[in-house]
């Protein structure tokens, strides 16, 4: 409805986003311009982006926005100047993360899954799961995400689970996955094994304990480990143990009475360190096991599966180790064999991630999956260019962890996840969907580390190994994603691409930092910092948070929200809405045709616009999102609305027809400009004016073509 003077009643009122962004995306998403299937020019080149899904196990949070609003970016700028724009939705079943939550509900309840059928746990975390995740979507939406729904996929749909059981079946056929006894990271709450990147490194301050073991001196943190250690190590160049040979046995007085120990020389042994002799617990510590497995010693578990001591422990059987700690030690100083305690001792102690317990290593069947060939692959590939990273600090940082790799345990103890196609007979292991021939064999109970169906993400999404959006859109362009991510998930998207492949699944690395709070902190549930993005919408708008993100938001660099950040690009999106106000105002008696002659001061305005765009064009080109949004906000402000406009109210003003159709046709042809390069970043109110603007209501800005 236009108002007595011609101009649209809509701008007569405040822009209100509330009134305005449901109906903007779904005539988006109705269009079907979200597809690239859809693209008139089938001869256009593709960018494919892969969006990280999201756990489907909650609301989404600030980091979430984050990568949501940067890949929107991406994919619109792309759209815009002509690419077949794919970016490809999808939900995560993750795993132990998703389980952890569903306890904690448990828990609530006064249930246990513990106990529970697994069958019955299962249904319930499958119901828990996929109602969060039609939450989620729902909220991805309302962020702006024009990505293509029609191919959205979850990482349980049937296909993903096949195509998931079969890798681990080829790559046991290749020699690359095996069953076998290692030292794994056991979580006690959970009853789960993990892998490194599940756990947490802490520094803490915890007591040393010294202790006579015979005739040496023997150093430790962890004495309710140490019942069964028969073995005493020493570095065979150490002067000072010379006269001890190796597989040199003697009676030594310990915990629970007199033990036989063996002297075992090695030069695994720091000399420098404590007294430079130590006894091993081979069960209990990788680096003990690999000694115990060296020298074919006895291995023996001190701890149970629950963390409490077992009865090799005598009278502390059945006691919780930190309950036992402080009783062993008591015992050891009765029996005149404690030394001394430093209690500024500082040591790394692993922690689940998700619980906080202290991780037990302990010995246990599992699969393993070989990554030093893999690895030597992703190096390979990063030597020939093929993936680059932004920022590019991270190349090293993914070197690193590829020159420094473990096999990779793949075996979780949960319900929850794709369950590992393998049967299991005394001390025989394969992998098979079917049951082998032969009495005896039973299913393996364990499921899928997450990252091992997560890994290949890129794969599945784009049809892998012979669907057609395989063949268009894989390799993808950009993988988008937080810098925490650098040695978790990014490594094995590129091991398991050019594994199956044979290509690297992504050409760029974009990281981004974590979102903090307003002071920088990192937000935790715990801490009551944690800010949900949609409060923040639900107040300013999406595109105000969008652009809260991003303005000077450099890669891999973590960003503190503020909320009064979002608040002033609130008051920018007004600005653009009454800039909008002025100029169809002030140009409705024009006849929107270029005039035959532009006054020199407005083609010196027109020409500094074209440079704008160039210089934004290429921020964009090169991932420099941070710096485009600064540019565009003090264009906009600074130079459209506090010179440009008042400028050109005089202009308006005059008598001369050329003058006032040339600052008319400068105030349109800016407005407009201004609205399409903003676009990826507010695409909200850029498009609600778009739709607005005189001959612009059967056009969409989403598929407007970039300025050049």
């Amino acid at each position: 409805m236009k108002n007595s003077n011609g101009m649209k009643e809509i701008f007569l009122s405040p822009y209100k986003p509330e009134n305005t962004e449901n109906r903007i995306y779904s005539m988006w998403e109705n269009s079907g311009f979200f597809s690239p299937d859809n693209n008139t020019n089938s001869k256009a080149e593709p960018f494919t982006i892969v969006m990280p899904p999201p756990n489907a196990n909650g609301n989404l949070h600030a980091g979430h926005a984050l990568f949501i609003t940067i890949e929107d970016i991406l994919t619109r700028f792309k759209r815009m100047q002509g690419f077949r724009s794919l970016w490809i939705p999808g939900a995560d079943h993750a795993g132990f993360e998703t389980q952890v939550v569903y306890e904690k509900k448990l828990e609530k309840e006064g249930r246990s899954r513990f106990g529970m059928d697994p069958k019955d746990l299962y249904k319930e975390i499958l119901d828990f799961t996929l109602e969060n995740k039609k939450n989620m979507e729902t909220q991805v939406r309302s962020l702006g995400a024009s990505c293509d729904w029609s191919r959205e996929k979850f990482t349980l749909d049937p296909d993903i689970v096949k195509k998931t059981q079969d890798t681990f079946i080829k790559m046991y056929n290749d020699g690359l996955v095996y069953r076998g006894k290692r030292t794994v990271n056991w979580c006690s709450k959970h009853q789960t094994s993990l892998s490194e990147v599940e756990t947490e490194s802490v520094e803490e301050i915890n007591p040393f304990y010294y202790f006579k073991y015979g005739p040496f001196e023997i150093g430790t943190v962890r004495p309710e480990t140490k019942f069964a250690d028969k073995y005493v190590v020493m570095h065979p160049d150490d002067k000072r143990y010379s006269e001890y040979k190796h597989g040199q046995k003697m009676m030594v007085e310990w915990i629970n009475g007199p033990i036989e120990a063996t002297v075992i020389k090695d030069p695994v042994v720091d000399m420098e360190f404590g007294t430079g002799v130590m006894t091993i617990t081979p069960w209990h510590s990788q680096v003990d096991f690999e000694l115990a497995q060296k020298y074919n010693l006895d291995v023996e578990q001190i701890i149970d599966w629950r963390g409490k001591l077992l009865p090799v422990a005598g009278e502390f059987a059945g006691i919780n180790i930190k309950e036992a700690r402080p009783k062993i030690v008591d015992k050891l100083k009765e029996k005149g064999l404690l030394v001394k305690i430093d209690d500024k001792y500082k040591n790394v102690v692993k922690r689940c991630y998700k619980c906080n317990t202290i991780i037990e290593p302990q010995i246990k069947d599992q699969w393993f999956v070989k990554m030093e060939p893999l690895a030597k692959k992703a190096l390979e590939s990063v030597d020939r260019g093929e993936v680059k990273f932004i920022p590019d600090n991270y190349e090293k940082i993914f070197r690193y962890w590829m020159n420094n790799t473990i096999d990779w345990n793949i075996s979780r103890q949960i319900v929850w996840g794709i369950p590992i196609p393998a049967w299991l007979k005394e001390n025989e292991a394969t992998a098979s969907k079917e049951k082998p021939e032969g009495d005896g064999w039973i299913k393996d109970s364990d499921t899928f580390d997450t990252w091992f169906s997560s890994g290949q993400w890129p794969l599945f999404v784009t049809g892998y190994p012979d669907g057609k959006d395989f063949e268009k859109y894989y390799p993808t362009d950009v993988m988008e994603t937080g810098h925490d991510l650098i040695f978790k998930w990014v490594p094995r998207m590129v091991i398991f691409g050019l594994y199956l492949s044979g290509k690297v699944p992504f050409n760029t690395v974009y990281l981004h930092g974590l979102v903090n709070d307003a002071k920088g902190k990192k937000m935790s549930k715990s801490k009551g910092n944690v800010v949900n993005p949609l409060d923040l919408t639900s107040k300013y708008g999406t595109d105000a948070l969008r652009m809260a993100l991003i303005v000077g938001n450099t890669p891999g660099t973590d960003l503190a929200l503020q909320e009064s950040k979002v608040k002033a690009y609130k008051l920018f999106a007004n600005k653009i809405w009454n800039i909008t106000r002025f100029v169809l105002s002030n140009t409705e008696n024009w006849d929107a045709k270029r005039p035959g002659k532009i006054e020199s001061s407005d083609q010196t305005t027109l020409d500094e616009l074209n440079l704008l765009v160039q210089d934004v064009t290429s921020d964009m080109d090169n991932f420099r999102f941070y710096l485009a949004t600064e540019k565009l906000y003090h264009y906009v402000w600074h130079t459209f609305a506090d010179k440009i406009i008042e400028q050109s109210k005089e202009k308006l003003k005059s008598e001369d027809p050329e003058v006032v159709s040339s600052i008319q046709y400068t105030l349109t042809h800016i407005l407009e400009t201004c609205l399409t390069i903003l676009h990826p970043f507010m695409p909200f109110i850029t498009e609600e004016i778009w739709q607005n603007l005189p001959g612009k209501e059967k056009e969409m800005l989403m598929i407007s073509m970039w300025p050049k």
